[in-house]
């Protein structure tokens, strides 16, 4: 059964569930406590993020710390903006146990588990209720589960969205378009793969330094989701935004996993369980801010919507890209990926 069978209601169903203090048997049959079942050796929780207040990720990581202190003596501290690093230093920290809990994109973490590139393969996931279905499925589910093989938890996927070409020098309406743009991308392998076969020169760069970057003309453009692009001001440095959707960004909420095996039981189950409350009220939150976002967009950019001759100009340049990260990734992963991809748009079809 996958984490969306599983969800239980935060109240006295779930507290009940959790409440009773924690015995162990040992394997002689004696019964003993012990500070993982009973009591949580560490009392404060760092949460690091790149993004800033004003987001919808920051909504989230609200809503986490809410639930954690409501049920827990635990107490967290947020920090946006990238305070204690991007999201390559973060992922770095939580590994080594220097940092509690973190909410990056998939492209960072795929420089360590290179199986997460699957979700920036380009033009994969198409709508937002195939990216529920995919993202609260059993094939979710797995890929959390792989990040314990090098120190993470994986608690649960966020949202940051479908991500759109923004630039300053020319508009983009067809591939043609995009030849010699110099774009801002993540720093990711497959991003700017991505972005080379579509005829860009890219160049990845942490989030934090990108405005600079844009208003200096280091970057021609960016790529991104509506709400970091309208909450960050770029508009005040790009002229046009082309609604590209290449690529549906989730966040994956981690863990140290150094920090997890100093918690109780009790607190691992109530941090469980905050994590996917918080992601519902972030989606449901990010989804109000998406609309708002593109209506103050659309006040300061061009804003061009591709044609379906278009769109496909982009998916055909792009396709050498997903031949080549197959082996990397793992054909079994990439198959898992578009087998359930295939189940989300069945079941989204035939509501």
């Amino acid at each position: 059964m996958s984490r969306s069978g599983k969800i239980l209601a935060i109240g006295g169903i779930f507290i009940a569930s959790i409440i009773a203090a924690a015995i162990v048997t040992n394997s002689k049959g004696n019964q003993s406590t012990t500070a993982q079942a009973c009591e949580s050796q560490v009392k404060n929780l760092r949460f690091s993020m790149s993004s800033n207040n004003k987001h919808p990720i920051y909504d989230g990581a609200v809503k986490f710390k809410e639930v954690v202190e409501k049920y827990t003596d635990l107490t967290v501290d947020i920090y946006p903006s990238a305070q204690l690093g991007d999201d390559r230093a973060a992922i770095e920290m939580l590994q080594l146990g220097t940092l509690d809990v973190s909410i990056p994109s998939t492209g960072p973490l795929a420089n360590f588990y290179p199986e997460y590139n699957v979700f920036d393969l380009p033009f994969m996931i198409t709508n937002e209720a195939v990216a529920d279905s995919v993202l609260r499925s059993p094939f979710s589910d797995d890929m959390l589960k792989r990040l314990e093989q090098k120190g993470l938890i994986g608690l649960d996927f966020w949202e940051n969205g479908f991500r759109h070409l923004t630039n300053s020098s020319t508009p983009v309406h067809s591939i043609e378009d995009v030849k010699g743009l110099k774009v801002r991308t993540m720093e990711s392998p497959l991003h700017l793969d991505a972005w080379k076969a579509m005829g860009a020169t890219p160049t990845p760069m942490a989030f934090n330094e990108l405005f600079t970057a844009l208003q200096q003309g280091t970057v021609d453009g960016q790529e991104n989701p509506y709400p970091n692009i309208a909450l960050n001001n770029l508009y005040e440095v790009q002229s046009s935004m082309t609604d590209t959707g290449h690529v549906y960004t989730p966040l994956v909420l981690i863990f140290s996993q150094a920090t997890w095996n100093k918690l109780s039981s009790h607190d691992q189950k109530v941090i469980r369980q905050a994590a996917i409350e918080a992601g519902d009220h972030e989606r449901m939150v990010n989804r109000r801010v998406n609309l708002d976002s593109l209506a103050t967009i659309q006040e300061h950019m061009e804003v061009i919507e591709l044609t379906p001759e278009a769109r496909k100009g982009f998916q055909e340049a792009t396709k050498s890209v997903i031949t080549k990260y197959e082996p990397i990734i793992g054909s079994d992963v990439v198959d898992a990926f578009v087998e359930s991809i295939n189940n989300a748009e069945k079941l989204v079809n035939n509501k």
